[in-house]
Parts: C-alpha cells; sequence; structure tokens
C-alpha cells in the first residue's frame, strides 16, 4: 500500500508535524510495510532546516527527517513555500528535495491513501 503525507504546520509549537513524522515513520517500518512519502507544505518546510537545536529531550524535526529517509521515504519540500521563507535547498536535510505541486500531485493520484496534518 502507498500512503502520501501532507504536512503542514511549522515544526515546533504544535505537535501536528511531529505526529505526521511518527506515522511516517510506523508506515514505513517492516512491519507495516507501507511506501511512504511526505511532502511538507507552508510552515512545514522549516522542519527540513539543517542544524536545528532542540533542548534535550524534546523531539527534533532534523533528526526524524533523516531516519525516514534512512528507511528510504521519498521527502519533498514545496518549492513555492521555500523560497516564500528564504531557504536553498541546500540549507535542507540530506535527502529531502525540492518539490512542486505537480509532484504532490501525481503522488495522491498514484497512492492509495492520503493523510494531511
Amino acid at each position: 500500500m502507498k500512503l502520501t503525507i501532507i504536512v503542514n504546520d511549522a515544526p515546533y509549537g504544535i505537535e501536528k508535524p511531529w505526529n505526521a513524522l511518527r506515522l511516517a515513520s510506523t508506515s514505513a517500518s517492516d512491519e507495516i510495510g507501507m511506501t511512504v512519502k511526505v511532502f511538507l507544505m507552508g510552515d512545514s518546510v522549516v522542519s527540513a532546516k539543517k542544524g536545528q537545536r532542540t533542548p534535550d529531550g524534546y523531539y527534533n524535526m532534523e533528526k526524524m527527517l533523516q531516519t525516514l529517509v534512512g528507511k528510504g521515504v521519498e521527502v519533498k519540500a514545496c518549492g513555492a513555500c521555500l523560497d516564500a521563507r528564504g531557504l536553498k535547498e541546500s540549507e535542507l536535510v540530506e535527502g529531502v528535495e525540492r518539490g512542486t505541486m505537480k509532484i504532490l500531485a501525481t503522488w495522491v493520484k498514484e497512492c492509495d491513501k492520503v493523510v494531511s496534518f
């Protein structure tokens, strides 16, 4: 089964992006075995910025994305959203790529389930 997860909210201050990445990780696990793709939009593109420093014991979106990419999860960040926030692709976590609405529309068309956070 193929799952596309769309994330919209800022990475910290609200738990929806954290929960989205937790769902992505669990869905992509060997036990569940889904093919998972994550599309970051709006303020969630900041989740993919390199060099995040969170307090000890607090979740870190950069590390979570690195783990997802390591599991083979495809992660894209909306290019227009990156531009609006002054972020360059070179500032993103390794493995996270610039995306487009065409890519997202294709993922939605080709997947079995879409979940939006």
